[in-house]
């Protein structure tokens, strides 16, 4: 199979070869994952933000200060021991400079992620660009795989035919026009076979080519027997 796609790009395009493909990026070939994961997790992000603001906004009030902060944990996975360290000495110091710097942080992280998920549905747009012209790709070489092995066979028959009709040319010198005639029209009924074969008509050719052989074998047969009919009487030797 590689033999014959190298073959194929030889035949079809050596002098022009194909534009190499563009690089796929390391991403899902399905815009509609990316943007299923991206609704998600608006709706996570959405509801957890809505939690805290209520809480925020009812800070007076711990019962629904614990009950809405609840509802944005649900949303968001356990909290790394070192990370629940951080936040008790920050609640301990109670320093607007170590607040300050936590939402900065938050903001900027935020800012980086949002920025990342751009360039993950970038590249899931330019993946399914990418993947569909090696799909094309496979099938314009698939194409010109079979179109060798068609110019192949379509050599072979070439060959063939020019060699019986060399043979019929010798044949024509050396006993006549009836074989070699004969050998000849096979000749060149052997190269075109492929062009015969491919053609649209090649029912009519074909139905035609056996009523000609059929006549041939007639004619043959007849001038054999009015041969055998004129040929002078020999009386047996004794």
């Amino acid at each position: 199979m590689r033999l014959l796609l190298v073959i194929a790009l030889c035949l079809t395009g050596c002098a022009t070869s194909p534009e190499p493909l563009p690089v796929q990026p390391p991403g899902p070939t399905s815009p509609s994952v990316v943007a299923t994961v991206s609704k998600q997790w608006d709706t996570a992000d959405a509801k957890v933000s809505a939690a805290i603001s209520i809480a925020k906004e009812n800070a007076d009030r711990p019962e629904v200060v614990r009950s809405e902060t609840a509802v944005a944990l649900s949303f968001l996975p356990a909290p790394e021991a070192g990370e629940i360290a951080i936040a008790r000495a920050r609640a301990a110091r109670q320093s607007p400079t170590d607040y300050a710097a936590a939402e900065a942080f938050g903001k900027k992280l935020l800012s980086q992620i949002d920025t990342s998920w751009l360039k993950v549905q970038a590249d899931t747009t330019e993946a399914l660009r990418v993947s569909q012209l090696k799909d094309a790709r496979i099938v314009e070489l698939t194409k010109a795989v079979e179109q060798a092995k068609k110019d192949a066979a379509s050599n072979l028959w070439t060959l063939a035919g020019i060699a019986v009709a060399v043979i019929g040319a010798v044949a024509m010198v050396f006993t006549g026009p009836r074989i070699g005639g004969t050998l000849l029209a096979s000749g060149a009924a052997i190269g075109a076979f492929p062009l015969i074969v491919d053609s649209e008509y090649f029912s009519y050719i074909a139905g035609s080519t056996l009523a000609l052989a059929a006549g041939l074998g007639i004619y043959w047969l007849w001038d054999h027997v009015r041969d055998s009919a004129n040929a002078p009487y020999e009386p047996p030797q004794k």
